[in-house]
């Protein structure tokens, strides 16, 4: 009943309903789950739609993940603690660098920070985002806090992020810095793996995804091993909770997947928590 999927975890838009995030995190990590990763969104524009139409209503729910992350880092010993994704073209990299640093450090070196661009353009646009050259700015974003993890006297001078020798500690207790998980399934992804990330991290809908992100993986690796880089990992969210799939992506050579948790009350999350246990367990 077991699939060899190295990791098994969860990720679900916390918010106030529900399980607060430190009961939630435990209950995760007493089930034997590898990870509990959180998304984000500062807010949602009333007027802002999904592509088919639908409310973007209950995104505007979710807790800002640093600080859900770092209640369930108290309670927790062994739970890995992600972002799926943090919208770095929406947030100072500078402050946003030692957010991480901060995190990573205060849960003995369990983070793992995965960012993306944004795909509701309204709310980019109320960070003064121009969602045009946003891929840009997550590029220069997410290098200049690169240079803030490893450096004493970081600087940075592009396009887009510019600033002069800084100071700034706490340092991330991971070297050289918590893994960076660039999201996205859209051409150009494996691009900006290699440019700016320590890994990919798409989604995945089901068994009609797996040979397209087993091939793409593929390539990005071999990609990777060609430009003289070490192993790069993949980890797919929003994973249906289904045995056949996690097998498939297994033998596709997915490194992590996380599990979409529903919202619900708590006795219904702890349920669908029971029920997928059997599936972490193998891992």
């Amino acid at each position: 009943m077991y699939v060899d999927v190295v990791d098994i975890g969860i990720t679900t838009f916390a918010g106030e309903y529900g399980m607060e995030p430190p009961a939630l995190g435990r209950a995760v990590e007493e089930r034997g789950f590898e990870s509990l990763f959180f998304p984000e969104h500062t807010h949602i524009p009333v007027h802002s739609r999904r592509a088919d139409g639908s409310s973007t209503r209950g995104y505007a729910e979710t807790y800002d993940p640093f600080v859900a992350l770092s209640s369930i880092a108290a309670v927790t010993s062994r739970l890995t603690l992600g972002t799926s994704v943090c919208l770095v073209t929406q947030r100072d990299p500078i402050v946003t660098a030692k957010e991480v640093a901060s995190l990573d450090r205060l849960s003995g070196g369990r983070f793992v920070f995965g960012v993306g661009a944004g795909w509701n353009r309204m709310e980019l646009a109320n960070h003064g985002t121009d969602p045009r050259t946003r891929m840009a700015l997550l590029a220069e974003r997410v290098l200049a806090m690169r240079q803030i993890w490893t450096t004493d006297e970081a600087e940075f001078h592009g396009e887009y992020v510019d600033f002069e020798p800084v100071w700034s500690w706490p340092k991330p207790l991971q070297r050289p810095h918590p893994p960076v998980l660039v999201g996205g399934n859209g051409p150009g992804v494996e691009d900006r793996v290699l440019a700016f990330g320590d890994g990919w991290f798409p989604q995945c809908g089901g068994l009609a995804d797996v040979d397209e992100l087993g091939r793409r993986a593929a390539v990005l690796r071999q990609r990777a091993a060609d430009a003289g880089r070490g192993s790069i990992p993949v980890t797919v969210f929003n994973t249906p909770p289904d045995k056949r799939l996690l097998d498939a992506l297994a033998g596709a050579g997915i490194d992590r997947c996380l599990l979409l948790l529903p919202a619900g009350t708590e006795s219904e999350l702890l349920a669908t928590l029971d029920e997928w246990t059997a599936l972490a367990a193998g891992r």
